[in-house]
């Protein structure tokens, strides 16, 4: 949102992501013949600026809606629209992508003062890249891991900002699982916060559930091996798989998932280094678009 904003105003931005590809938590993965967003499943829009934006994307294709809440019948829900990405969530980060110089597979891993710029941003393979500006979007611990050799002094209370963990188990089946309609479930048992049936939603073309296990658990288990947690939570998950056979099935592991405080501002900025994302203005899919054109915004003003 931040880089596009920039782009359409005549600057030239460089989108540096360690990601095989755009979009980090709007992530779609595919397994075979199956179809599966494994970070955000579906996003709300409250803000009217958010919602000029989404309204382009439906126009364009890219994002639809998917129910109006996950109770199985329809008086029950709150009548607020939930979005998908028409082909899964990670369509919203390629769209955004479309024009841009999006630099995938590329690991900043320090960001100092530049010779011949105001910045520069060390890549792991010894390259560098000079910046007037730049915009960190990533989870604040690792913003703090890479501001550490540009002497900027970040906010304690911002510092000491926590995330919630999330264990993703994601399983193929042969024949249609347990959920209904609309193919979502919102803290169904005690074990998991969220569970999609990929194919009820309607983006993949096999059976595909994708089940986000709660913070508790995943905290408990998140040094628990690979294979351990797999089982365990393929286990918990046989009232919702129901009398299918698990083709196949992996595990998914969000170390920053969700931020626990919000700072106030949509950002914070420094010496021409502004820090955006979820974890300000307001968390979800929304607050991260907002806190992006805020920062964006922000530079345009100074620049």
């Amino acid at each position: 949102m931040a880089a596009q904003s920039l782009s359409n105003n005549g600057h030239d931005v460089v989108v540096v992501d360690k990601g095989r590809s755009p979009g980090g938590r709007l992530a779609t993965r595919r397994i075979d013949d199956a179809t599966l967003d494994h970070g955000a499943q579906f996003f709300t829009v409250r803000d009217s600026v958010f919602k000029s934006h989404v309204e382009k994307w439906i126009e364009s294709g890219v994002v639809t809606e998917w129910c109006r809440g996950f109770n199985s019948t329809a008086q029950n829900n709150d009548g607020f629209s939930r979005y998908r990405g028409v082909r899964g969530m990670t369509d919203i980060a390629k769209h955004l992508a479309q024009g841009l110089d999006v630099r995938c597979n590329t690991l900043a891993f320090s960001i100092a003062r530049g010779a011949t710029s105001k910045w520069q941003v060390n890549i792991d393979d010894g390259s560098a890249l000079n910046a007037d500006a730049i915009i960190v979007t990533c989870p604040l611990p690792q913003t703090y891991a890479l501001l550490v050799t540009a002497d900027i002094e970040l906010p304690e209370s911002m510092l000491r900002t926590e995330y919630d963990r999330t264990i993703c188990l994601l399983a193929v089946l042969d024949t249609p699982s347990v959920v209904t309609q609309p193919g979502g479930l919102q803290n169904p048992d005690k074990t998991f916060s969220f569970i999609a049936d990929n194919a009820i939603k309607g983006i993949s073309s096999a059976v595909a559930l994708t089940m986000h296990a709660n913070p508790q658990f995943s905290l408990e288990h998140w040094d628990t091996s690979t294979d351990d947690v797999q089982r365990l939570l393929l286990e918990r998950a046989k009232p919702w798989i129901g009398d299918a056979t698990v083709v196949t099935s992996q595990i998914k592991k969000w170390r920053f998932a969700t931020p626990l405080t919000i700072w106030p501002e949509r950002y914070w900025a420094n010496e021409m280094i502004v820090l955006a994302g979820d974890a300000f203005g307001g968390p979800k899919i929304e607050g991260a678009a907002l806190s992006g054109l805020s920062a964006a915004n922000y530079l345009q003003q100074i620049i």
